[in-house]
C-alpha cells in the first residue's frame, strides 16, 4: 500500500501531461518543462511527509517560499505557481480532488522585461562573419559545409523569424527552388505560412549543394540533418555554434541566441513599419498580447516620427 502511495503523485502529473498532449496538442517542450516543475513540487512535498493528492494551500504556500528562500526569480516561481494551478484545476475537474487548494494563491508580480535585441548592424556583422566562413580559402569540406550549415541557419531563423524547435525540424522539403513560403508547424500543432527571401533561399540551395557533395543526401528528411547521430541538428548545438560565431564577429556571446535572432526578426520589421498584428501572425503567437512585449519598438519610432516629422518638434 505505501510503494502505491509513493508512485500516486507521479500518475497524476502523468494524466496531467497527457491531458496537455492531448486535448491542448501542447508540444514536447511544454510538456517537458511542466514535468520538470511538478517534479520539483512532488520533491518538496515528499520531503515533508505530504503528496500532490493530499497538500493543503498552506503546503503550496510553503513551496513557494521555498522558491524564495533558493532565490529563484519571480518568472521562475510565477511559472511553476502556474503549472501548480493548472494542475489542481485539472484534478479537481476530473474529480480526482474534492477542492483546488492553489486557486487562492498569489505569486510574485512578473516584471515586464524586455526581450535583447541585437541590432541591424549587428545581425549582419553576424550573417558576414556567417558567409566568410563558408568562402574561406580551400577549407576541408567538413569544415565549409558546417560554415554552410550555420548559414543557412542563420540567415533563415532572421529571415522567418522561426522558434529554434521550429527551424532545426524544418523537413528537406523546404529548400525546394521554387519555395517562396514555408508551412512551419509550431506550438499545438498549428500550422502557420511564413514568405522566405531570396537571401535565406539561396543560403539554402548553397549548403544543400555542399551537403550533396559530401555525399549526405537522400539520408534524412530534415533539411539540417545531424552529422552525427541520425536526427535533426539539435537546438543546443546551434546555440553553441551560434555564441562561436558571435564572438568571432566581436559581439559578446551571452547576447546571442537563437531566441534573440527571434527578437530582431520581429523588432526590426516593427521599426520598419510592420503592423504588429502582422508581426504575431509570423511570429505563429496565439495572442496578441505576448507580441506586444515589442510595443517598445513602435514607441521609440513613434517618438522618433514625431521628433523628425512634427512641424513644432524643433521649438
Amino acid at each position: 500500500m505505501a510503494r502505491q502511495a509513493k508512485h500516486s503523485d507521479e500518475i497524476l502529473v502523468e494524466l496531467f501531461l497527457d491531458m496537455l498532449a492531448a486535448e491542448r496538442g501542447a508540444g514536447e517542450n511544454t510538456i517537458s518543462a511542466y514535468g520538470r516543475d511538478l517534479a520539483d513540487l512532488t520533491i518538496h512535498l515528499r520531503e515533508r511527509g505530504g503528496s500532490l493528492a493530499k497538500a493543503s494551500t498552506d503546503d503550496l504556500r510553503g513551496y513557494l517560499s521555498a522558491l524564495a528562500a533558493r532565490r529563484f526569480k519571480n518568472a521562475t516561481v510565477a511559472r511553476r505557481l502556474s503549472a501548480a494551478r493548472q494542475l489542481y484545476r485539472f484534478l479537481y475537474a476530473e474529480g480526482r480532488r474534492g477542492d483546488d487548494p492553489a486557486a487562492v494563491l498569489e505569486g510574485p508580480k512578473r516584471g515586464r522585461t524586455l526581450p535583447k535585441v541585437l541590432s541591424i548592424s549587428e545581425v549582419d556583422r553576424l550573417l558576414a562573419q556567417a558567409h566568410a566562413a563558408v568562402n574561406a580559402d580551400d577549407p576541408p569540406l567538413p569544415e565549409r559545409l558546417r560554415a554552410a550549415r550555420l548559414a543557412s541557419l542563420l540567415e533563415v531563423v532572421y529571415a522567418t523569424g522561426l522558434r529554434v524547435s521550429e527551424l532545426v525540424a524544418l523537413p528537406a522539403a523546404a529548400a525546394r527552388r521554387d519555395q517562396q513560403m514555408l508551412v512551419v508547424r509550431g506550438k499545438g500543432g498549428k500550422e502557420r505560412l511564413v514568405p522566405l527571401n531570396e537571401a535565406a533561399r539561396r543560403a539554402m540551395r548553397d549548403y544543400l549543394a555542399l551537403l550533396k557533395q559530401a555525399s549526405r543526401t537522400a539520408q534524412s528528411k530534415w533539411l539540417f540533418p545531424s552529422f552525427g547521430d541520425s536526427g535533426h541538428l539539435t537546438r543546443q548545438h546551434f546555440g553553441r555554434e551560434l555564441k562561436t560565431l558571435a564572438a568571432s564577429a566581436g559581439i559578446a556571446a551571452d547576447r546571442v541566441s537563437p531566441h534573440v535572432l527571434r527578437h530582431a526578426f520581429a523588432s526590426h520589421l516593427l521599426h520598419n513599419g510592420a503592423d504588429l498584428r502582422v508581426v504575431q501572425t509570423l511570429l505563429g503567437h496565439a495572442d496578441i498580447s505576448t507580441t506586444q512585449i515589442y510595443t517598445h519598438v513602435l514607441e521609440e519610432r513613434l517618438k522618433s516620427l514625431v521628433r523628425d516629422l512634427h512641424p513644432l518638434a524643433d521649438e
